[in-house]
């Protein structure tokens, strides 16, 4: 029986494959290869998906981060508040600007920074906030933005794997994930919900004078060639790069749409299988103030090393995101962070498990996932 991966992306580009390989060949063929007007349509597009007044393009969302705060002026002497729940470079973009980060415990129902945590985390350097809307689901944002308000601090949203949830404000509007703070940072490695053909990054803001800081900053602090009015960085967003998302980008709801389906099936088979009633499969929770795209179904488990080895043998596709939190990474540890520190984000890391969710995933494909971990608990 075949295995069934995490993630399939050929099963993606199958349906896609004649019209992104004419595409990738115009590109080929016109050998404009940095930035240009493929990069730009892709820009305008995005700007037009999420609301936001400006999008701008860069190589890869770790780069999005560090493009962000150094926009809004966070350098030396500064902190950046943030979850030690995350991928490794929503902490290491503080240190890439000449800042620190601060770190704030989880909500455990939600994985995301617990509003009701930053004000204690707060210090006097803290001059960014910098949420993560983890697994595609976003952070409380109006309580967020309301303590950046009172310390006159900016809100960056790490929306990496996030592009296309919503944000359901106090307001009763929604707003796109990453389009309530300063500004909102985006990746598009090829794993994520939107993803290309390598590495590459976007940010969106609705200020000018940051958008036009951010497209100088990504080419080496630069409008003009050899005229440099900062240090930046070589960080552009490729041709190729944008030319496939500008392909992928106009199915991107249906994708999400997919993965909400595919995890509504999980949340009723598991809870059939007796499995949530027992506690061995907790399923990851719905905010009421957020949309949830499912970049990942992550679940917490019991005993998750012994369910790993099921799944292996059984040929069932399954990560950990994320076995060791930011504050105990040993090139943190001037930080003085200790185990117990912040004990939901430590529990989150030993307990979580993602299943496959992609939205080619078929019924009897999940089926099979569910019946792998069943057995083993069973």
């Amino acid at each position: 029986m075949k295995p069934v991966p995490l993630l399939d992306l050929k099963a993606q580009f199958a349906p896609l494959r004649e019209q992104i390989t004419a595409e990738v060949l115009a590109v080929i063929e016109s050998q404009q290869f940095v930035l240009g007007a493929q990069v730009e349509e892709f820009e305008n597009l995005l700007v037009d998906y999420t609301g936001a007044a400006h999008a701008i393009g860069c190589a890869s969302g770790t780069d999005a981060l560090i493009l962000a705060l150094a926009a809004c002026g966070i350098g030396e002497g500064d902190e950046v508040l943030t979850t030690p729940f995350s991928f490794f470079s929503t902490a290491s973009c503080a240190y890439k600007v000449g800042a620190r980060s601060v770190i704030c415990d989880i909500d455990p129902i939600t994985f995301n920074i617990d509003p009701d945590r930053v004000e204690d985390a707060w210090t006097p350097r803290v001059r960014a906030l910098l949420p993560v809307h983890l697994f595609g689901q976003c952070a409380d944002l109006d309580p967020l933005l309301e303590i950046t308000r009172r310390h006159d601090a900016v809100l960056i949203e790490d929306a990496a794997q996030a592009l296309g949830a919503r944000y359901r404000c106090d307001s009763g509007h929604e707003r796109h994930a990453g389009t309530s703070g300063t500004i909102g940072c985006y990746s598009f490695f090829p794993t994520k919900n939107l993803g290309g053909f390598g590495d590459g990054g976007a940010l969106v803001c609705n200020d000018a004078g940051i958008a036009d800081r951010l497209r100088q900053l990504r080419v080496h602090g630069g409008q003009q060639m050899y005229h440099h009015r900062w240090v930046g960085w070589n960080s552009r967003l490729d041709a190729i790069q944008a030319t496939v998302l500008k392909v992928k980008l106009p199915r991107l709801d249906g994708w999400s749409a997919g993965r909400a389906r595919n995890a509504d099936r999980y949340d009723l088979w598991f809870a059939e299988c007796g499995l949530v009633e027992r506690g061995c499969v907790r399923l990851p929770q719905r905010a009421a103030h957020a949309s949830h795209i499912f970049n990942q179904y992550t679940a917490r488990v019991e005993n998750r090393d012994g369910l790993r080895e099921h799944l292996k043998a059984a040929g069932i596709g399954h990560s950990v995101y994320y076995p060791v939190p930011l504050h105990l990474q040993e090139c943190f540890s001037e930080l003085g962070g200790r185990a117990g520190q912040f004990p939901h984000a430590e529990q989150a890391c030993r307990e979580v498990l993602a299943l496959p969710v992609y939205p080619e995933l078929t019924e009897e494909q999940q089926r099979r996932v569910v019946d792998a971990v069943n057995g083993f608990y069973r």
